[in-house]
């Protein structure tokens, strides 16, 4: 839309960089320049259109970079072409946005290996479509019946046919243990019957970093160490999400390390974690995934320092947790 606009946002949005967004947005034809510090917040954008062409991408920090390339490029002048010359960071995101697009009649041309994507100038077109339940949101509650004995979850409307990759979380926590039904449009996880423990596991969570969080917490509750792979984008979202969990958990009792782009997380002797008030760093994540390291807490409990920074995703999440108790 044609038109000067600023972009700006609370002082983190300032410290996560953009960089790679702009300087793509830049070859594709936009007038984009930055407020205060090269690469960060604030923007000024002189809306003109875009000419559309060939943007190569290396290893990107994020993947809602390439989704928002890809979102619109079919309003671009020309065909828009996104080569990637690296790794794809959170590839089930990018082909959630693909899927998503064909479905709304933007007809783009890419391989399995997606070393091109062709946008087609286009339209989207109107289309019923029924919304699934959030992935992302539903794993607290997959992650709470995992670590808490005897007890299920199940959510309905999301199973084997999601687009979500963040579906595959229920996967992960089958891998450490907990029993797991699977169907078409609903996901059951059931705590480790017959005595057995969740156990640590070694795992790449590349393609689906949103999760690492949650999956760090249930490994206070595991049988040996868990390590997260290749996770350094943590770095850049809400807040140093790896240094965050490294002092949050350790507050619980578990020790943390990080080398480069993985965490290790060590429980708490006997998986008994320690009462402790979490800061949560204005990031929504920190604070649903530590309140379920809470329902394992011996009182006086684990406190949420700042719960209202949920309603960025999931503003009535710690009223859900509460109803949990009476069922």
């Amino acid at each position: 839309k044609t038109g000067t606009y600023q972009i700006d946002g609370e002082p983190r949005m300032r410290q996560r960089p953009i960089g790679e967004l702009v300087d793509a947005l830049r070859l594709m034809g936009a007038q984009i320049t930055y407020g205060a510090n090269e690469g960060y917040p604030p923007l000024h954008v002189t809306g003109n259109g875009l000419a559309g062409g060939q943007v190569t991408l290396g290893t990107t920090q994020s993947s809602q970079f390439i989704t928002s390339l890809l979102m619109i490029g079919p309003y671009c002048e020309h065909d828009f072409f996104l080569r990637f010359d690296g790794d794809i960071t959170s590839r089930s995101y990018v082909e959630m946005t693909i899927s998503l697009m064909k479905i709304f009649g933007v007809d783009l041309e890419c391989d399995q290996r997606l070393d091109e994507i062709k946008v087609p100038t286009s339209r989207y077109q109107a289309v019923t479509y029924d919304i699934e339940p959030d992935a992302s949101s539903a794993s607290y509650f997959l992650a709470a019946a995992a670590i808490i004995p005897s007890s299920r979850c199940t959510i309905q409307g999301l199973g084997k046919n999601s687009l979500q990759g963040d579906v595959g979380f229920a996967d992960v926590l089958h891998q450490m243990g907990a029993g797991l039904l699977f169907g078409p449009d609903f996901i059951t996880v059931m705590a480790p019957s017959g005595g057995q423990s969740l156990h640590g596991i070694d795992i790449d969570m590349n393609h689906m970093p949103d999760m690492a969080q949650t999956l760090a917490v249930v490994a206070l509750f595991a049988q040996g160490p868990t390590i997260i792979r290749n996770v350094g984008n943590l770095r850049v979202k809400e807040t140093d999400r790896m240094v965050a969990l490294q002092i949050e958990l350790t507050k619980l009792g578990a020790n943390i390390v990080i080398d480069g782009d993985m965490i290790r997380i060590d429980p708490p002797v006997g998986n008994k974690i320690k009462p402790a008030a979490i800061d949560t760093y204005d990031d929504h994540r920190m604070a649903m995934s530590c309140a379920i390291a809470g329902l394992r807490s011996p009182e006086p409990g684990v406190i949420i320092n700042d719960p209202t920074c949920v309603n960025k995703t999931f503003p009535g999440f710690f009223g859900y947790l509460d109803r949990l108790r009476n069922q």
